[in-house]
């Protein structure tokens, strides 16, 4: 899945969107035809995001349905304005009554990861919620859920969360990588440290993994084994999130500097920094 958006646990709501995504949905269109004009709208909206909310607003006006409207969101997002895109998600979502649940829950997912970008983790909660009792047996949706939990320092409700969505996949490297940033930062040390070898054996190419494990192994005194970790994570994503931590982790290691190990930015919403 391609979003946006949600590194491990997010330290704060962040301003900015710069360099995240925001997962298109074809299933919203209704023909062929529908779904090309879908792509081109989604790929405007990207390259050229004021150009792309004029086009996805005209073609909304001019009798487009649900992709038209998804579109006009994906722009606004685009356009740095996470808050208003999120209130278009959810306008979208009462509409598409006729839409499979699974399909309305995600766009539903989508507002309530941009309500907490924008910093209104109550309305976040209340929407991501809405989410899963439409379909509770979606593992992703609970790990969005824990994300908006985590940003409001309930680490033990995110770590329920986290369960749940292991429960439903068994084989979830990120639900791991997640639920050991949470265990971390109510000081169950063993319990993450056994998650984030899950995180690396369940998914050795997500770098969250790498990067909560070297963590955890220099918070232990492990330098070196950190060290390694945050060079697997620079060969991973060396010009995403995780690899600028990844760098500065590898620095402060290097000139021994004595402060904890750097985190994620918090500038995603479903990506999310552990904490």
């Amino acid at each position: 899945m391609r979003i946006l958006l949600t590194a491990l646990f997010l330290l704060v709501a962040a301003p900015a969107v710069a360099g995240e995504q925001l997962e298109p949905f074809p299933g919203l269109a209704t023909s062929t035809e529908e779904t090309a004009r879908y792509q081109r709208c989604v790929a405007a909206a990207e390259k050229s995001p004021a150009e792309g909310f004029e086009e996805a607003m005209a073609w909304r006006d001019g009798g487009g349905g649900h992709a038209a409207r998804h579109c006009v969101a994906m722009a606004l997002f685009y356009l740095g304005q996470p808050a208003a895109a999120a209130v278009r998600l959810e306008e979208l979502a009462e509409r598409a009554r006729a839409v499979p649940p699974v399909l309305r829950a995600r766009v539903l997912a989508q507002a309530g990861s941009l309500w907490r970008l924008s910093g209104d983790i109550e309305r976040s909660h209340a929407v991501l919620t809405t989410a899963i009792q439409a379909v509770p047996d979606q593992p992703d949706l609970y790990v969005d859920r824990a994300t908006t939990l985590a940003a409001a320092k309930n680490y033990w409700e995110a770590i329920d969360d986290l369960n749940k969505a292991i429960d439903l996949e068994p084989r979830y490297g990120i639900a791991f990588a997640f639920r050991a940033a949470a265990y971390r930062f109510v000081d169950s040390l063993d319990l993450a440290a056994d998650d984030a070898e899950q995180a690396v054996r369940l998914a050795p190419n997500l770098p969250e993994g790498w990067l909560e494990r070297g963590i955890l192994r220099r918070l232990r005194g492990d330098g070196a084994g950190a060290r390694a970790d945050w060079l697997r994570v620079l060969t991973l994503d060396p010009d995403g999130a995780a690899g600028d931590a990844a760098r500065a982790n590898i620095e402060r290691l290097e000139y021994r500097l004595e402060d904890k190990p750097a985190e994620l930015p918090a500038r995603r919403t479903r990506w999310w920094n552990p904490f």
